[in-house]
């Protein structure tokens, strides 16, 4: 069963700003959510829309198979946690929590057994006689939440909830609340800017950019298969690398794709060449993963690129190389920040490349990836979607 529904949501302001532009999700019963994008995306006026403190410009939102455009935040159920936790200073953690059963009037034998209900499952029982400034950023993180659940609401929206909190707790409450959300049988709608909590905490992630949905699917799916360059470059860790390529068809053999003064070969058996093929005489972007470049000698043969060593990032475990091979960066209104045109792959840690040392990169050609300059759109077959 399907619990949220934005069927072609748009929310535009009186200056003529748009937050959201014509977007259309589904969540079904029970699914934990992703809205993945950078600051001003219109993630968080999604999240508004939903809880009805927002109504949309146009387009509806719908509410377990019902358009839910009239009826009140109220009566919606639908409970929200908010970046700031917005917790009552003056109340005790219990009473916080116990303020969404006291403005609906809930009787206090009741009232009490569910508050102890909750704070048990969040782990926070110990701490119902405490108030907000006498608790950790977890802490306060746990009491919201519990808050927004003690109602039992049929969706539970989350607006960053883990941007304030040091790294560290982050990566532990990044598992506590997937799983509690999964546990409960939640369905969650989370928005985040940070990559790692949407791959590690989503059922599905979908993607925004400037109030448009680029991407949605299976976390693994959108990062092996990004619908636009803005996804490729958005998620991953290090970015991908993203270059021009100058496109040749030599007939009935394969795809040369020029880079800088250096020449791939693209083998025409493959099913993207055929694709890539209908920009002959044209430039593309080719992007590839760190996992898709491997260390190789200069001149080696099969697809290898030469380039100089131009920075390194040494992370204990491994070693990052920034490679020049060339190449013209991308810079195209589709990507928000300039590339270097540079390849960057991972190295053992107790290999040391010198700055401005020759080396070779070979490719992976099954793991590149081509996009259309002008619009941004993956060239190519998709791979499975659900």
């Amino acid at each position: 069963m399907t619990a949220v529904a934005l069927r072609e949501v748009s929310l535009v302001y009186p200056d003529g700003t748009v937050a959201v532009d014509d977007v259309s999700l589904s969540v079904r019963d029970g699914e934990f959510v992703v809205l993945l994008g950078p600051s001003g995306c219109g993630k968080s006026s999604i999240l508004r829309m939903v809880a009805g403190l927002q109504r949309p410009t146009s387009g509806h939102v719908v509410l377990d198979g019902r358009t839910a455009d009239d009826v009140p935040a109220r009566s919606r159920g639908v409970s929200m946690v908010f970046q700031d936790f917005a917790l009552y200073p003056h109340l005790t953690v219990r009473d916080n929590i116990g303020f969404p059963l006291d403005v609906g009037d809930c009787p206090r034998l009741e009232r009490d057994d569910r508050i102890g209900e909750v704070a048990k499952t969040f782990g926070i029982g110990d701490l119902l006689a405490r108030r907000p400034a006498e608790l950790s950023g977890g802490q306060r993180q746990r009491v919201a939440m519990a808050r927004a659940i003690v109602r039992g609401p049929r969706v539970l929206l989350m607006d960053e909830p883990l941007s304030n909190l040091d790294a560290v707790l982050r990566s532990g409450l990044r598992a506590e609340i997937a799983g509690l959300a999964r546990s409960l049988g939640l369905t969650v709608l989370y928005v985040t800017h940070d990559q790692i909590e949407a791959q590690t905490m989503a059922d599905r992630i979908a993607v925004l950019r400037n109030g448009v949905l680029e991407d949605e699917g299976l976390p693994d799916e959108v990062y092996r298969h990004p619908a636009t360059m803005h996804v490729a470059a958005f998620l991953g860790s290090p970015r991908m690398s993203l270059i021009k390529a100058y496109v040749q068809v030599v007939v009935d053999s394969h795809v040369a794709l020029h880079i800088g003064g250096q020449v791939i070969d693209l083998p025409w058996p493959d099913m993207r060449a055929r694709a890539v093929a209908h920009y002959d005489g044209e430039d593309i972007a080719v992007g590839a993963r760190t996992e898709a470049l491997r260390p190789a000698a200069p001149g080696s043969p099969g697809p290898v690129l030469t380039g100089l060593v131009r920075h390194l990032e040494h992370h204990g475990h491994e070693t990052l190389v920034s490679v020049d091979v060339g190449a013209w960066p991308v810079q195209q209104c589709n990507v928000d920040e300039q590339h270097t045109g540079e390849l960057v792959l991972r190295i053992r840690p107790d290999v040391r490349p010198v700055h401005g040392e020759q080396v070779g990169v070979r490719l992976c050609l099954e793991q590149l990836h081509f996009f259309d300059l002008e619009n941004g759109r993956r060239i190519g077959p998709r791979g499975r979607r659900r």
